[in-house]
């Protein structure tokens, strides 16, 4: 600050020597003032590089909220403005992705986690009881035909390749934890087991056109409009190592 260099204060105000970290950090300032989860939102890291090409990262900690503001509580100070120097440039410490850690340092304690869930008691229960185990057999069924279409077609294209992606959407889509818990918890049971049914029909639909060359490409365009997350997705994934 003393330097001027990449930040400094022109009239009261701090200013960024680089324009368009200066819009960001005037937007951040906005935010700040309108309480700390519209910071939130709008970030609050920004990236500085001094004249002579070191960088530094600004970290902006609001001192306000919402509801302190709607309380009419008035404060002179919006935000906290912390300044460091950046890794890439010291050797203090060094960022690392975890691959990178590991090569570096592969003698590692090794744990087991254990099995566990957000779920009542902790474990699998609310998943896997007499009102929804119904439901495994036959998505395992599903998961080992969905490894023998993936194991098959190598590299497929065309509409068998639309229809093998598809027919991984479905498997995904009926898989969802979210109908085995509804049924435990009995809201809304009608439509969880409709959608495991509906998902689990046209993977089978998808897997008997595979397996017999005769694709629906009318039906099949139907199902990717309606069942269309994942939009990316490939059915590779699927096919053993």
């Amino acid at each position: 600050m003393e330097a001027a260099d990449f930040l400094r204060m022109v009239c009261g105000r701090l200013v960024a020597g680089d324009p368009a970290i200066n819009v960001a950090l005037r937007e951040i300032q906005v935010a700040a003032n309108a309480g700390d989860a519209a910071l939130g939102v709008k970030g609050i890291a920004l990236p500085l590089t001094a004249h002579d090409g070191v960088r530094y990262v600004a970290h902006v900690l609001p001192l306000t909220s919402g509801a302190r503001r709607v309380a009419c509580l008035a404060y002179n100070a919006v935000a906290a403005l912390f300044i460091r120097k950046a890794a890439l440039e010291q050797d203090v410490f060094t960022l690392k992705s975890p691959i990178d850690y590991l090569a570096a340092n592969p003698e590692q304690q090794l744990a087991q986690p254990p099995l566990s869930s957000w779920g009542a008691g902790g474990y699998a229960g609310v998943w896997l009881d007499e009102s929804n185990d119904w439901i495994y057999r036959y998505l395992h069924k599903a998961s080992e035909r969905m490894i023998e279409l993936a194991r098959q077609h190598q590299d497929a294209n065309g509409v068998t390749r639309r229809a093998l992606n598809q027919a991984s959407r479905e498997l995904l889509l009926a898989q969802s934890s979210d109908w085995a818990f509804i049924i435990k918890t009995g809201t809304m049971v009608d439509y969880a087991v409709r959608r495991t049914r509906e998902h689990l029909l046209r993977f089978t639909r998808l897997y008997d056109q595979l397996k017999d060359g005769s694709l629906d490409e009318a039906w099949l365009a139907g199902i990717e409009s309606s069942d269309n997350l994942f939009p990316e997705i490939d059915y590779r994934v699927y096919r053993p190592a």
